[in-house]
């Protein structure tokens, strides 16, 4: 596969084939990447700007500018509104763009730990963080939460809508962490989009009293949903 370098090229958008990006900047002054992130049961897909506000949050920053050009994402006015963000339409030189890649910790359980603590859950007080293995390093994730419950991301697809945004496709495994849970499993919207990115790909699943799990992605997801038909030909 022809690897991809703009921002512009980034989408996953099999279905539409629609580019949509943008970044959101930080009052951090880090600018976080955003890239459509489409799924086959369309409601699940993610929108260039929930996943780079999301990215946002989930580092610990807060949101203050959108630079968005060319296709505007869905619900673009609820996230202007509910940050009170500065849309800027035209996109200019960017110098602290984030970096999602850190390099493989040697204890991921340590890690999961310690990423925990950067999770947003204004309404659940539910902490859950993800280590997305890729070639290049490993990609943090944590749920964050906003006004709307249904616009927030679990750490799986915060982790995942970064890795596509910095142009990564191939992922090895992934480690996901819930530790107010008794059992931690992923839910269905992520076992859907994990089955779509990396059906073939081994997830590890850090339950309560250290104990630990490991499977197929595809084998969470027993007769999931899929159809050629819903290709873009």
């Amino acid at each position: 596969m022809k690897e991809k370098s703009s921002i512009s090229e980034l989408s996953y958008n099999p279905y539409s084939k629609r580019d949509e990006y943008c970044y959101v900047e930080g009052k951090s002054g880090v600018v976080y990447p955003g890239v459509r992130v489409e799924n086959i049961s369309f409601p699940l897909s993610i929108s260039a700007v929930q996943a780079a506000v999301c990215s946002c949050l989930a580092n610990g920053d807060q949101p203050k500018a959108i630079y968005q050009t060319g296709n505007r994402s869905e619900l673009l006015e609820y996230w202007i509104s509910e940050f009170d963000l500065e849309l800027i339409e035209e996109i200019p030189e960017l110098t602290q763009i984030y970096n999602p890649l850190y390099p493989f910790p040697e204890h991921p359980e340590k890690e999961l730990e310690k990423l925990c603590k950067q999770a947003v859950t204004i309404h659940s007080d539910f902490p859950v963080s993800a280590l997305l293995y890729t070639e290049k390093g490993c990609i943090h994730g944590v749920n964050v939460e906003v006004g709307a419950w249904s616009l927030g991301l679990c750490a799986e697809r915060v982790a995942l809508s970064r890795a596509i945004a910095a142009g990564i496709r191939q992922f090895s495994h992934i480690h996901v962490a819930a530790p107010k849970s008794e059992f931690c499993s992923p839910c269905g919207a992520c076992r859907q989009v994990l089955n779509e990115l990396m059906p073939k790909s081994i997830i590890y699943l850090h339950h309560n009293k250290n104990s630990l799990t490991k499977h197929f992605v595809e084998h969470l997801l027993p007769n999931g949903f899929t159809s050629g038909a819903l290709k873009n030909r």
